[in-house]
């Protein structure tokens, strides 16, 4: 029996030193299929908050010491045969995700800052036309390509012939569609692979801006192709904080946000799922929400986790949901940090019981 390390995280040259402030643009060498325009990957430029390798790395190429970067996964295989096999399926399964956010982009650009009715549901939460439309579009390609597979989607739940399947794909075609109907391009959408209940692969796609985040369990996290990693802040009072609103949070949960947002050097707000794609890029330290539904957070798993961060509940549990014919989306509080130590600092300001 082989036994072989695989890791979680980026896994850049020794000696790389890599932070936030400017930023600079680079030209991506891939981007999404369906692009008639090109927009530049960004990436950390010298200067603020750095990844740092310990001396060991040459040595020790499965071993990073920055944060949250010396997570590692023991994988067993019977034979090399095993290992490619498992390489291809998730490479078929990227490639058709690819084409899942294609799909939805091509609906959602339609629409984007164009007059249209927008409905209010049983939450009174808002949806439109363009939430429908890009679902339905997601939803036929994944049937065209993987008939036994379940879908659990935002606007029409589960699909699936049986009552049960090992794969199951999550979606929220615009998470943040309050943004979305006020013409701010900083909403996303979500797709999430689950294997056993677990997610294995997930995009988190920004249509207008053309910039998609890709994880993949046990590889790197890339955006538009280039491999990307959080950043190491070890102290909450250094940490840049995002949530989407301080109005989402209500009684208990509004008051262990405060105490958070009193010990960060800034908080900020707005950008729904966008901010945990700038937690994966190295932009953003830390992401607080509450209320949370399983199509909103599954898809940021392994796109998080595949840059080095972490993300829990506020116990600091893995999340986790299990999709059915009988499932209700509940909510969750969660919690995203690109540091494990500024993870743990958040957690214990947050007191939450």
């Amino acid at each position: 029996m082989l036994t072989q390390s695989r890791l979680l995280s980026p896994s850049p040259s020794p000696k790389l030193s890599l932070s936030l402030f400017p930023a600079v643009a680079v030209p991506s060498p891939s981007k999404p299929s369906n692009s008639s325009l090109s927009f530049p990957a960004l990436i950390p430029h010298p200067g603020h908050c750095s990844l740092k390798l310990s001396p060991s790395m040459a040595s020790n190429p499965t071993k990073l010491s920055a944060g949250n970067h010396n997570q590692a996964e023991t994988v067993q295989w019977g034979n090399g045969k095993e290992e490619e096999d498992y390489d291809e399926e998730l490479d078929r399964f990227a490639e058709v995700a690819n084409r899942v956010a294609d799909a939805a982009g091509e609906v959602i650009r339609k629409y984007f800052r164009k007059k249209f009715e927008i409905l209010d549901k049983a939450d009174l939460s808002p949806v439109t036309i363009a939430d429908q439309a890009a679902e339905e579009a997601m939803v036929s390609v994944i049937l065209e390509n993987f008939p036994p597979h379940a879908i659990y989607g935002e606007e029409n739940g589960w699909r699936c012939n049986e009552k049960f399947s090992n794969y199951v794909w999550v979606l929220d075609p615009i998470d943040g569609t309050k943004s979305f109907i006020t013409g701010k391009p900083l909403f996303g959408t979500l797709i999430a692979l689950l294997h056993k209940g677990k997610p294995i692969l997930s995009i988190i796609d920004q249509p207008v801006l053309r910039e998609r985040w890709i994880g993949i369990k046990g590889r790197t996290t890339t955006l538009n192709g280039v491999e990307i990693s959080t950043r190491s802040c070890t102290k909450l009072s250094q940490a840049y904080l995002y949530t989407t609103s301080p109005h989402l949070f209500n009684g208990e949960a509004e008051q262990a946000f405060a105490r958070v947002r009193s010990k960060v050097k800034v908080p900020l707000y707005g950008c729904d799922c966008y901010a945990y794609a700038l937690l994966a890029s190295g932009f953003v330290d830390l992401v607080i929400e509450s209320g949370l539904k399983p199509y909103d957070f599954l898809s940021l798993i392994p796109v998080i986790e595949g840059a080095g961060g972490v993300i829990t509940d506020w116990d600091g549990q893995q999340l986790y949901w299990e999709a059915s014919p009988d499932s209700h989306a509940t909510s969750f509080n969660v919690v995203a940090a690109g540091d494990k130590t500024v993870h743990k600092q958040a957690l214990n300001a947050l007191e939450w019981q």
